[in-house]
């Protein structure tokens, strides 16, 4: 039986820690934020503090497994890439079996969560679980795999509602197709890094789907994200505060769109990275104008 010294623990646990991204934390946050926003609307803003918690880590485990899931799937190619060659998968540090136990056991973590949320919630896990384990094999056939991505993105905000109410309003499903937009133009400034690579490798990818309309098309995602939260807004009952969050998203949509102009590298990844303070805009603007003009926080619900 073979012993790892202390150092050598120590430098797997790196290694898997790199492997769910847990040193990269705008990934989980650009899941997170579309999920706080259902959560948020669900609840007239006063979500109870315990089910906020379950949404956040629930979020971060299974942000984890899907990204285990994608370095295995992506074992061959990533060592290929500039920005993926040094993913401890690729540049073997470690197999592609842990890798997979990695996933599994962060995916398991996550299903643990469902155990206190109710049955329409649990439900809605299972096609979010699906879609996130189908969305890095969809990159070998699928023009825009972003598209699917778009989905799984999306899929905490059902299960808010779920949660809360016990169903799905239409508000929900226009929340989910906002967010696909979003996810849509995020990707696809994040797939805009990739290019000469991904062309090399054969990826599909929106960027290349697109083409020379490339900024054309995140700009049309943007739009339609801005326009369709001004509809939900309206829906919602928001007031000022949360339009103003959504002039800021806007305004921080207009300057990815002048970064990425160019089709730079970096600067289409700044553009990516900057997302985290778009997402974090509109949550803010929600939770701060139920909170204002309602009086609605989150609480300990008995």
């Amino acid at each position: 039986m073979t012993t790892l010294s202390l150092g050598q623990i120590k430098t797997k646990l790196d290694a898997y820690e790199r492997l769910i991204r847990l040193d990269k934390p705008v990934g989980f946050m650009l899941l997170m934020w579309p999920t706080l926003w259902g959560l948020w609307i669900a609840t007239r803003g006063a979500p109870d503090v315990r089910l906020v918690a379950v949404f956040v880590l629930g979020t971060i485990l299974m942000r984890s497994a899907g990204c285990a899931i994608n370095d295995w799937a992506d074992r061959e190619f990533d060592g290929a890439v500039k920005r993926t060659a040094m993913r401890p998968l690729a540049a073997g540090e470690i197999s592609g079996r842990e890798a997979l136990w990695v996933g599994a056991a962060c995916a398991l973590a996550a299903a643990l969560l469902l155990i206190p949320l109710n049955w329409p919630a649990r439900f809605w896990a299972l096609p979010a679980l699906a879609i996130a384990a189908i969305y890095p094999f969809t990159k070998r056939f699928f023009s825009i795999p972003q598209a699917i991505l778009g989905v799984a993105f999306s899929m905490g905000i059902p299960m808010a509602f779920a949660a809360v109410r016990g169903e799905v309003p239409l508000i929900a499903a226009w929340l989910m197709l906002a967010n696909f937009f979003w996810v849509l133009a995020f990707d696809t400034e994040y797939a805009m890094v990739d290019r000469d690579d991904d062309i090399r490798i054969g990826i599909r990818t929106s960027a290349l789907f697109f083409g020379r309309f490339d900024v054309l098309a995140v700009a049309c995602c943007y739009a339609a994200f801005i326009a369709m939260m001004v509809l939900i807004g309206n829906a919602a009952g928001l007031g000022p505060i949360y339009y103003f969050g959504l002039t800021l998203a806007a305004t921080l949509a207009l300057h990815h769109l002048w970064l990425i102009r160019d089709r730079d590298r970096m600067r289409c990844f700044a553009a990516f990275r900057g997302n985290n303070l778009f997402g974090m805009a509109v949550f803010v603007g929600v939770a701060l104008d139920y909170a204002v003009r309602t009086g609605a926080w989150p609480r300990w619900y008995a």
